[in-house]
């Protein structure tokens, strides 16, 4: 006898479960004893390769024919990815309704076709940990909605039966603490109104062609957010304080940043590429870490502003992008600051400029910041040598003065 088949069937069904599902279900050919071990498996994954219609039929008759017999009292994961076209709504529903009927934890379905696959019975699952949705899944939840122990929930690309569907599954979820929405499309017009007092990190989407008409954010325990608004249509804006809010990114189109601005003041590091300008009476007294996307167009007065606005902040990145044709090179000009802002001359340490462009106003504001950072340790320029050559950047660049003498100049 060889020592694996010596041991009990406790471990054995432990060493499968690292394993992949699939190969975890091949041993039930090796012997009598091996036949069902799988079948205690309490995390199961199917799916995340690309189905013949063949294959996808065996695999529908092997979930059809074995998970409703599946003998571990509680599965803790399932996860399904379904990358073709052969799928039956009523078996995909059928499958969720076994694996909610064992006090499942985890749930994550992809599914690329629109279609009504979600029975309502996962909507009152009280033992769901996580639930990740991704594709053509259409929403529609019932009336009867309570999810008591959900503390992630994800939502990528699905399709919103209504605005009022949408709206009952945030409200029952007491306890959440991770939401993602993704909104790519919208047959409607929907208003987003997302209150958690639990609420640790919230992502939003918003798709060139999601019809938002206005969002609505209440969450005092917030400490990640990240909002990417691809619209270019104003929508109202209500964000009320979120004091503990430690990251933040902001991607946004439209040009409303006055309430949205105003409740990430607390944040230490903060992404933002916006070309709207957001007022003045805003600091940032906890902002080390800012991240700075920028265009070929860029109003560079919106760095001038967070500049003056971050007084402690330790290290600036900017990130720059080219607009199709360059169309608007050199649009807007640098204007130097009448004054230095306060970081840096006392707190900024880092300076990073990736896909550095090399432009006149590229120059002047990096011989800036050399100029003026006092306390600056390393500057690293990433350059972008379809517009200039890299001898000529630096040799403008170390030509520079250079407020700390312990700075270290970096190209690549």
């Amino acid at each position: 006898m060889d020592r694996i088949s010596g041991l009990p069937d406790e471990i054995l069904v432990k060493i499968m479960s690292l394993a992949p599902t699939k190969a975890a279900v091949s041993t039930s050919i090796l012997s009598k004893r091996w036949e069902f071990l799988w079948m205690w498996l309490t995390k199961l994954e199917f799916g995340d390769e690309l189905y013949s219609e063949s294959e996808f039929k065996s695999l529908q008759c092997f979930l059809d024919r074995n998970l409703p017999l599946h003998r571990a009292p509680v599965i803790e994961s399932f996860r399904l990815e379904l990358s073709g076209l052969y799928f039956k709504p009523e078996d995909i529903r059928m499958w969720v309704v076994v694996v909610v009927s064992r006090y499942i934890r985890e749930l994550e379905i992809y599914c690329p076709e629109k279609q009504h696959i979600l029975p309502s019975s996962l909507y009152t699952c009280k033992s769901l940990v996580i639930l990740k949705l991704d594709g053509g899944i259409i929403l529609d939840v019932p009336p009867m909605v309570c999810l008591s122990s959900l503390r992630t929930l994800e939502l990528k690309g699905v399709r919103v039966f209504s605005d009022a569907s949408l709206q009952r599954l945030l409200s029952n979820c007491p306890v959440l603490e991770d939401l993602v929405v993704n909104l790519y499309h919208h047959d409607n017009t929907l208003k987003l109104t997302i209150i958690f007092p639990s609420l640790h990190r919230l992502s939003l989407y918003i798709g060139y062609t999601c019809d938002v008409d206005e969002f609505v954010i209440d969450t005092p325990s917030l400490e990640y957010f990240k909002l990417e608004d691809r619209n270019y249509d104003s929508h109202p804006c209500l964000i009320e304080n979120m004091p503990k809010l430690t990251v933040a990114y902001v991607d946004v189109r439209s040009t409303d940043l006055q309430s949205l601005i105003g409740s990430i003041t607390s944040v230490k590091y903060l992404t933002i590429s916006s070309k709207a300008m957001f007022g003045d009476g805003f600091i940032f007294n906890h902002l080390e870490h800012l991240t700075l996307r920028v265009w070929d167009d860029y109003p560079w007065n919106v760095l001038v502003q967070v500049l003056k606005d971050s007084p402690n902040l330790r290290e600036l990145i900017c990130l720059s992008e080219m607009n199709d044709h360059h169309q608007n090179f050199g649009l807007f000009l640098w204007d130097q600051p009448s004054t230095v802002p306060e970081c840096m001359l006392s707190s900024l340490q880092k300076f990073t400029w990736t896909e550095y462009l090399g432009r006149p106003e590229d120059r002047d504001i990096a011989v800036y910041i050399l100029k003026n950072a006092c306390r600056l340790r390393t500057a690293t320029i990433d350059s972008d040598t379809r517009l200039f050559t890299k001898l000529e950047m630096i040799t403008e660049l170390t030509r520079s003065s250079r407020a700390s003498t312990t700075c270290e100049l970096i190209f690549y």
